[in-house]
């Protein structure tokens, strides 16, 4: 950074030194007492002496509360960066993080966290005890789980975790009362979803021998060749009891957890007729043969109408 900048603007509050090529900043920044937001995107910072020391006891400790370093080389989240406890939005998407300390705790002002980008592995608990996160960023590292502790974000609005490596969700998540928008794709949840609800329409075949059995359509063994009665003769009906459908080849498949002993939630596959029985807003989720299932699409609807976008590819 230039020399003086402290003199020649001594009321500076927002400073841009993105895509500058800086490996580090010097110690102007700490006579900036005014300055409330730095970008520092897209540079070669991340090496020791990338920042200026003595900054947690600078005025810009206390003033800055945007901080953008995207784009750079850390490997860890500066510990001087843990001491702005005035910041509101911190970005370090596009490093090389490998964990997220347990100190980030003490930004109790964070609304904005992006740590999108790295080659994070684990969510700690103690990200939980932010009690003003709004947006949190985590997308495009190599997270396996969430810690069910991250229900107690109750300010929590956005969560992005696509393209990571969630194969389940805790179900503590459905205590995110305020989030409205869920970012899951690329994920083997997703990917494993997406492919066992896929649906092939029926064939003409098919469409023909449900009409037959959902109207009683009569027929004799002697009106029909005996291939097509031995086909008829396969239909299942379909689960859904407000539904009254058959299915033969073509049907869709659903996970659905079940209460079992009242300890467990087993995920049981049903086969369905047709999308429209799959959905939490259609018949099939107003009935039920049994308490537990009840419970349970009554805890899908709930789920549908907190999260308001759920983004799966």
């Amino acid at each position: 950074l230039p020399a003086g900048l402290s003199q020649w603007f001594p009321a500076l509050e927002v400073l841009d030194v993105s895509g500058t090529g800086l490996t580090e900043m010097g110690t102007e920044l700490l006579s900036l007492p005014c300055l409330h937001t730095l970008l520092a995107k897209n540079n070669r910072l991340g090496g020791p002496g990338s920042l200026p020391k003595g900054l947690e006891q600078a005025p810009l400790a206390r003033s800055l509360r945007v901080l953008n370093l995207s784009g750079n080389r850390f490997s860890e989240v500066p510990p001087v960066v843990l001491q702005l406890r005035g910041l509101r939005s911190l970005s370090l998407g596009g490093n090389r993080l490998h964990g997220i300390p347990p100190d980030i705790q003490e930004l109790h002002s964070l609304e904005f966290l992006y740590l999108g980008g790295n080659f994070i592995t684990a969510i700690p608990p103690e990200l939980a005890k932010l009690p003003s996160l709004r947006y949190l960023v985590l997308c495009d590292n190599k997270i396996q789980s969430i810690p069910p502790q991250l229900a107690q974000l109750h300010s929590l609005r956005s969560l992005s975790l696509h393209n990571n490596l969630l194969t389940y969700l805790p179900r503590e998540i459905l205590n995110l009362v305020q989030l409205d928008e869920l970012s899951l794709r690329g994920n083997p949840l997703v990917v494993r979803f997406v492919r066992d609800l896929t649906y092939n329409p029926p064939s003409l075949q098919e469409l023909a021998g449900r009409t037959i059995k959902t109207r009683n359509v009569p027929y004799t063994p002697s009106d029909l060749p005996e291939s097509l009665v031995r086909y008829l003769s396969l239909a299942s009906n379909c689960p859904n009891p407000k539904c009254g459908g058959v299915y033969f080849d073509s049907c869709v498949r659903q996970i659905k957890f079940v209460d079992f002993c009242g300890k467990y939630r087993l995920p049981l596959m049903h086969y369905l007729c047709s999308p429209e029985c799959s959905s939490p807003f259609s018949s099939a989720s107003q009935s039920s043969t049994s308490q537990s299932e009840s419970d349970s699409e009554d805890e899908a609807s709930v789920a549908a109408h907190r999260m308001q976008k759920v983004l799966l590819g």
